[in-house]
């Protein structure tokens, strides 16, 4: 309206969160300064929501009404949340140099991390002063305003000077000074050097993965039959000089027996085993060779070695008897067959060279578990061993497949396995024995090196004096550290680790999307478990079931619900299986089958409740969900508990409390809290504690008749007919009347009344039973009418064809056949009448090999050990196709299992195929092996990135707590998602549709707790909380997803896996992220001077190298003509590929680039002139917000020239950097220094000079590789900064140089 008659409408209030506890607050119109109603904490608004001053000449009135605010922050992805914090005045307030979050910093701090974009940020405090000094002057009132219009204001309440629009700026990286906005202009931001810092900081490109492999230092014997190799960081490291001079050599000459691989690993063990530890211990050697390269016979080399050398008795510990028939083989292959080979299992428990046994030499075997057994009279094989080898024994102690004895130092909460402690207690028995530690997989993680005690690794005379401190020191460092373990022990000579070459071996992950009707089968299956979770609950509430009962139900209940829906995973993929297999046997392949159970405890169970023939299949599923129900549904007391007479319930009572073990030494007041077998809780007979006399005399302790525990007489009622005292809780139903000097029992109660009374009470009871007996019945009915799966083993064997074509190598005895006249399944044993239940392994195995069977399934129990690959000395030739239908639990396991097929001499490398479905919870399995996998390449092959990579799968890690975290954070709406979550646009319905969805199936599982449907403003959305333990547990949250319905299944593992790649990205710009070994590329590396030797190892010799590089990074002009020249000629580029521009100058010049398309669409590699090509390829809307577009030949050639040629000796941030000469960003020659050879020795002075550094990325320990351009040597070790080099030579005393 003219005139502005009309009242203006009244301004919305603003919605901002407390600094202090972080609640929601709605500031009123014109407020800048309040105080949180809850905590009390005196703040003000941020600068964004700080009122515009109004736009009014001077002569003119104040306004009335307050400016209106600032245009609030972008949207929030979701309703109702704040829009910025309240601001803490007890802290400076200054904004982030890079995405301007109003940051609270404590007085005092110089240096700090923005906690919401990650940049380093640093306060120069004598600017500071000025500043706050400018502040409490401006705090006062200007001159001439009207204090009635000023907004009251707390007293240490800082404010900006007049004029100040913009508050003290932080400025990212160095130690660049905050500048005073009215004292001198902002300093400039340079942008590409803080690109440039944060892509050095993400690390290296991944170089080659392996090299192929001959022994470095020895010529004998001849080259093996496939191809091995070793990964290029191992390669880097040479093992000692050989000095050991091998008995049976010339026999080998003439056989021919054992390759060159094989010769060297024996050299190199006998030589170890020369040496003694600072402990006394004799030295132990770990053969850490891949699967199939041939351990076995290397073993028995070694055995035929020592024999020769006089030492005639052995022991062989590993995982199968049936591998003792493999131990003869390669005893005779290698020509020791005058030495025999006893398998203990097979013999008594007697003194093994008595008269009796008559052992004097040879080689005993035995397996893990026997290694545990004993006798019924307690006599111990392990006790039998150490004896029959003597205190003296230096043979050899063979722990072959040691990966068994993992877990000696569990993680917290857990126990040592049996086997662990049995090695360890070997070794000790036996300090001469000459140790042999063999496994591909022997230490997939570094608390299972615990039982390796002979390397030497900690103990005396190492950097760790304990095994505690030597894992402590890994875990910190990272797969970093875990690779230069491996280094280490191979420089020492106490360790090989070669593999077969993966060059021909296809491994791909087959994705099997669910058929329709198993769709609909899991969909039904996760509705009819979150329908049984609310029984149960209902259940144990009804039938007052003790906590520790509940609990034991909570338990199964889980583990089954984790049972149940594996098996239903496994059982989506046969379908998927049965195709590839069929199409592995039209192409001439043959087909083996990993999986890990068996489903034989279910069978089992089956016929022993149906009987050996059924209709159909037993369904494993099924079975589970029976079997938990009949057993663990809880029901109220059965009513016959009742029967008149307190003698029965007495004897009820006792039975119920046999099993306490009541000690009467002093007075035991109460032993255990009795059951309360009602479900009446109007108990309220409580005594309070000033009933209790200080001093009790023993008249004051009466016993109770019912459950037999000592009490206090005055908790006890006293019976006036029989004398008898008894808590009032141990009657059935309990006593809750007053107490009165003529209380009379049941028994002795004869009014009609009161039987009466408690013939009533009976019957209510009888009827709660009659209830939940049928209801449990109604359970187990729906369950039986279930359509679930059958057992994917017997699924897939018939579906190709049956027991005649396909082998079966598992351990189960028994097996599901479809009855000949194709109606109905029949149980039989596995062994036919001519092969014993002991050799059907071997016997079907023998058919597979043979090609009498084309298809052949093992499970991690059968197949240890066993080789099924396409072997020249078997008739069955044809190209392996290895299907894993269940990936196994550990790496350790699918590394044994990729071994079944991948083994020496055989004719053709195996096809792997690893089946997942299309359900993310499934992923939980893969991330397990993933996880494994990681450490496994790092300890067992010296880098992470050999072998089949799952990486893409790792899910349970750091980075992965805080990504589930930060979802359960958006779904729970204490704070908006990082990303959009999947099927929903940036509209906020979309988003409050799928929290709403997500909370439901998150409650359905468990894992919001608590839930309560809302009232009010917020009818029908859902509350709950997340203990804080699930936050970050994303063990349970993939496990609980498995028993969702498939879609929200899927968009919950979306959104995580959305999140955690964000996470993974802030923390490669921040420099957290663990790359494992990083490779320093360069267009010229040259070393500087001679290596200096810091440290030598007394035992092998070995040294501790520094050594230091000139690298140059920089790209000429003419170089980067030339390769745009080439793109354009080739017509490969896109119409963005040219040079281009900073768009922001700094220091009056612009940084040039040059940019092309790469390997995706719409990501560009950048060229800049001072480091060469970036780690990271740059989106084109990110290059072209940054850069623009040079035409000028001209203008491009001078300014990349000026920036090539500044770079050699400056850094980006230009003279006035404040690290100075130690600053590398964007540095084109650099010095870098390397520490090679042995760490381990000196791990613990590194640690300490790399935590005095100033840059976060240099405190981290960084395994790197690089190799010198004129002589193409390669040199692996940790990377020193050049401002840490004179704290570690230091910290290690002594320099000397190495003579030429």
């Amino acid at each position: 309206m003219a005139g502005g008659s009309s009242p203006s409408p009244a301004a919305a209030p603003v919605q901002v969160r407390c600094a202090g506890c972080r609640g929601v607050l709605a500031v009123g119109p014109g407020m800048t300064e309040f105080i949180c109603p809850k905590c009390h904490m005196a703040q003000r608004l941020p600068p964004q929501l700080m009122p515009k001053p109004a736009a009014s000449s001077s002569s003119s009135p104040p306004p009335k009404s307050p400016a209106k605010p600032a245009a609030p922050a972008p949207q929030q992805p979701r309703k109702g949340a704040p829009q910025a914090q309240g601001v803490d005045p007890t802290k400076i307030q200054l904004p982030c140099a890079r995405c301007q979050a109003v940051l609270n910093v404590p007085h005092g701090l110089a240096r700090f991390r923005c906690p919401q974009c990650g940049v380093d940020l640093a306060v120069d405090h004598a600017k500071l002063q000025n500043f706050l000094a400018s502040s409490n002057n401006a705090a006062a009132a200007p001159a001439g305003s009207d204090p009635a219009t000023q907004s009251p204001q707390a007293p240490f309440l800082p404010t900006l000077p007049p004029g100040v629009t913009q508050p003290l700026q932080l400025v990212a990286g160095g130690t660049i000074p905050m500048v005073l906005p009215t004292a001198q202009p902002p300093e400039e931001i340079n942008e590409v050097a803080i690109d440039v810092e944060r892509e050095e900081d993400e690390g290296g490109t991944v170089g080659e993965t392996f090299t192929d492999y001959r022994p470095p230092k020895l010529s004998l014997g001849q080259s093996h039959p496939d191809p091995v190799v070793e990964t290029s960081s191992l390669s880097a490291v040479q093992p000692p000089e050989p000095t050991y001079n091998m008995k049976i050599m010339d026999e080998l000459d003439k056989t021919k027996a054992l390759s060159c691989l094989q010769i060297e690993t024996i050299v190199y063990a006998c030589q170890r085993h020369l040496h003694h530890l600072p402990t006394g211990d004799r030295a132990g050697f770990f053969i850490g060779d891949g699967a199939g390269v041939g351990k076995g016979r290397t073993i028995a080399g070694l055995i035929w070695e020592n024999w020769q050398q006089g030492r005639h008795k052995a022991v062989w510990v590993s995982v199968g008897s049936d591998l003792k028939y493999d131990a003869r083989r390669d005893l005779d292959d290698v020509g020791a067959t005058c030495v025999q080979v006893h398998p203990l299992n097979k013999l008594p428990y007697s003194k093994l060279d008595s008269k009796a046994i008559g052992i004097k030499n040879g080689v005993i075997f035995v397996t893990y578990s026997s290694l545990i057994a004993s006798s019924e009279r307690g006599r111990s094989r392990l006790q039998q061993l150490v004896q029959w080898c003597g205190h003296e024994f230096d043979g050899l102690l063979v722990f072959d497949e040691c990966h068994k004895a993992k877990n000696l130092i569990p993680d917290a909460g857990s126990q040592p396995t049996r086997t662990g402690k049995a090695v360890l207690e070997i070794q000790e028995k036996l300090p001469e024995a000459r140790v042999i530690y063999c496994s591909a997989t022997g230490a997939s993680e570094p608390r299972n090196l615990g039982y390796m005690v002979r390397l030497g690794l900690w103990g005396d005379g190492t950097s760790f004096q304990n095994f505690a401190q030597f894992l402590g020191a890994l875990e910190k460092g990272g797969v970093g550290a875990l690779e230069l373990v491996a280094m280490d022990m191979k420089a020492r000579g106490m360790y090989v680790c070669r593999t077969l070459s993966y060059k021909d071996a296809d491994f791909d992950i087959v994705e099997a999307p669910l058929e329709e009707r198993m769709m609909i089968m899991y969909r039904k299956a996760a509705e009819f478990w979150a329908e049984l979770r609310l029984e149960l609950l209902s259940a144990c509430e009804f039938s007052a079931e003790e906590k520790s009962n509940s609990s034991q139900i909570w338990r199964l209940y889980w583990a089954s619900h984790q049972r149940f829906f594996r098996h239903m995973c496994m059982s989506a993929k046969v379908p998927a299986v049965v195709r590839l297999a069929k199409e592995a046997l039209a192409e001439n392949k043959c087909v083996v089958i990993g999986l890990q159970s068996t489903g034989e405890a279910r069978t089992e169970e089956a016929v022993t409740k149906y009987g050996v023939e059924m209709e159909d299949f037993v369904s494993g599923p099924r079975e589970l969900l029976l079997k938990l129900v009949e057993e663990n549904y809880p029901l109220p007391p059965k009513p016959d508990s009742f029967q008149q007479g307190e003698d029965k319930v007495t004897e009820i009572q006792r039975k119920r409390h046999s099993a306490l073990d009541v000690s009467f030494k002093g007075r035991v007041r109460k032993v255990a809290k009795m059951v309360d077998v009602s479900d009446d809780d109007t108990d309220d007979y409580s005594p309070s504690d000033s009933d209790h006399e200080s001093t009790e005399s023993d008249e004051e302790f009466h016993m109770c008749q019912i459950c037999n525990t000592e009490e206090e007489k005055s908790l006890l009622l006293h019976c006036s007919g029989c004398s008898r005292h008894v808590h009032p809780n141990c009657l059935t139903p309990p006593w809750t009347g007053m107490l009165t000097d003529d209380w009379s029992c049941y028994t002795c109660k004869m009014e009609e009344g009161e039987e009466e009374e408690q013939d009533a009470h009976v019957a209510d009871f009888s009827k709660r039973y009659d209830s939940a007996v049928e209801k449990k019945q109604k359970i187990l009915d729906i369950i039986r009418s279930l359509d679930l799966p059958n057992n994917p083993l017997d699924d897939i064997i018939d579906q190709l064809g049956g027991p005649d074509n396909v082998a079966e190598i598992t351990g189960r005895r028994g097996m599901l056949v479809r009855a000949s006249d194709g109606k109905g399944v029949i149980y039989q044993a596995r062994n036919a009448k001519e092969v014993s239940m002991e050799m059907i392994n071997m016997h079907e195995k023998k058919q597979f090999m043979e090609g009498n069977k084309l298809i052949a399934i093992i499970s991690e129990a059968g197949s240890a050990g066993v080789s099924l690959h396409a072997d020249r000395r078997a008739k069955n030739q044809r190209r392996r196709v290895h299907i894993t239908l269940e990936l196994p639990w550990s790496a350790d396991r699918a590394i044994q299992q990729f071994g079944r097929t991948h083994r020496s001499n055989q004719t053709s490398a195996p096809q792997y195929r690893l089946l997942f479905t299309n359900l993310g919870g499934e992923k939980r399995f893969a991330s397990i092996v993933a996880k494994r996998l990681e450490s496994l390449g790092a300890l067992t092959q010296g880098d992470r990135r050999a072998g089949p990579s799952l990486s893409a799968f790792n899910y349970d890690s750091n980075y992965g707590k805080k990504a589930l975290t930060l979802m359960y954070r958006g779904i729970m709406e204490q704070d908006s998602f990082p990303v959009v979550p999947p099927g929903c646009s940036d509209n906020q319905a979309s988003i409050e549709e799928f929290i709403n969805e997500a909370k439901a199936a998150l409650v359905s599982v468990g894992i919001i707790r608590d839930a309560v449907v809302c009232n009010g403003k917020d009818a029908g959305k859902l509350s709950g909380r997340i203990v804080d333990s699930d936050m970050h547990d994303v063990a349970r949250f993939l496990n609980r997803l498995l028993g969702l319905a498939p879609n929200i299944q899927n968009k919950l593992f979306d959104l995580f896996t959305s999140i955690l790649d964000v996470v993974l990205h802030n923390a490669r710009i921040e420099g957290q992220l663990d790359s494992g070994i990083v490779d320093i590329k360069a267009k010229n590396v040259e070393m500087n001077e001679s290596p200096k030797t810091v440290h030598t190892d007394s035992l092998s010799g070995a040294s501790t190298v520094l050594f230091t590089f000139t690298i140059d990074r920089g790209v000429t002009w003419e170089s980067a003509k030339a390769m745009l020249d080439e793109r354009q000629k080739d017509d490969a580029g896109s119409s963005n590929d040219g040079f281009y521009e900073s768009k922001r100058e700094w220091m009056g010049r612009r940084h040039f680039t040059l940019a092309f398309e790469g390997s995706t669409e719409g990501m560009y590699k950048i060229i800049r002139p001072a480091i060469g090509e970036a780690l990271r390829e740059m989106p084109l809307t990110e290059l072209k917000s940054k850069y623009r577009k040079v035409s000028s030949i001209d203008k491009v050639s001078k300014g990349w020239q000026e920036e090539y040629d500044a770079s050699s000796k400056q850094c980006m941030h230009g003279s006035k950097c404040k690290i100075g000469s130690y600053c590398t960003v964007g540095r084109r020659l650099q010095e870098v220094n390397i520490l090679g050879g042995l760490i381990l020795p000196v791990w613990g002075t590194i640690e300490k000079a790399l935590a005095k550094q100033i840059r976060q990325i240099h405190k981290r320990v960084r395994v790197v590789r690089l190799v010198t351009t004129n002589d193409n040597q390669r040199i692996v070790g940790l990377l020193i900064p050049n401002s840490a080099v004179e704290s570690v030579l230091t910290g290690l005393k002594w320099v000397q140089d190495i003579d030429d």
